[in-house]
């Protein structure tokens, strides 16, 4: 009978079939898990900052207490801020500050005008750096090669960093967060927020079930055209 040579093709349809919708209903699992993460950053960035915890994450505001090592500082990446007097070089400073039991972490103060690490007169005694932690990064395939002797760097590396400047540092940089200083200002701009992760899974399962829609249309055509043609 015609309907024989159907079988084969239509085992595969129906195992492909509900294998696209565990696909999308997987991501949708992933969405509520996601906006879960996502309201846990928003609640963090408008919360007070926490201490440094033993294991911190990028998603929580933490602080640190300790006093900057003076005379210490490296300019990471090289990114060029567009002002009204037209594109400015400039990079992130980094400085070293030395929390109460002794332990160094690298604080990324924010994006300066400098071409050559310059660092900030910081008042003596103890301060209180905010923000966030971001661990090591790879180097990207068209990053700059590191100048320890310059105290320039294009890869986030903070025990790098830290050898360049003598020192024993913690294996994570704290982003800090803070406001913005006025135009014009030599100032280093810190970070607004928190880092978000992308949330594209509510896409991501459109996508899945649509194949299925489609491959059911599919399907459907291929067997009307070969049961017509037998």
């Amino acid at each position: 009978m015609n309907w024989r040579r159907l079988i084969a093709p239509g085992i595969a349809v129906f195992v492909s079939f509900w294998l696209l919708i565990g696909l999308g209903v997987w991501q949708l699992h992933r969405l509520k898990w996601k906006e879960g993460i996502l309201a846990a950053i928003h609640q963090a960035q408008i919360s007070a900052p926490i201490p440094l915890p033993t294991h911190p994450t990028p998603f929580e505001k933490v602080s640190i207490v300790g006093s900057w090592i003076p005379a210490k500082a490296a300019l990471y990446g090289d990114e060029v801020h567009d002002t009204p007097n037209g594109p400015v070089p400039g990079g992130e400073l980094i400085m070293p500050l030395r929390q109460m039991d002794g332990k160094v972490v690298l604080v990324d103060l924010g994006w300066v005008r400098q071409q050559r690490p310059v660092a900030l007169a910081e008042p003596p005694g103890l301060t209180e750096a905010v923000g966030y932690v971001r661990a090591k990064a790879a180097p990207g395939w068209f990053a700059g090669t590191d100048d320890p002797s310059q105290g320039l760097y294009y890869t986030l590396d903070p025990q790098k960093i830290g050898a360049g400047m003598g020192l024993n540092v913690a294996p994570y940089i704290l982003i800090a967060m803070g406001e913005l200083p006025p135009p014009g200002s030599v100032a280093p701009q810190p970070a607004q927020s928190l880092p978000t992760p992308p949330n594209n899974h509510y896409e991501y399962a459109l996508t899945w079930f649509g194949f299925a829609l489609v491959l059911v249309f599919e399907f459907f055509f291929f067997a009307r055209k070969r049961l017509l043609d037998s």
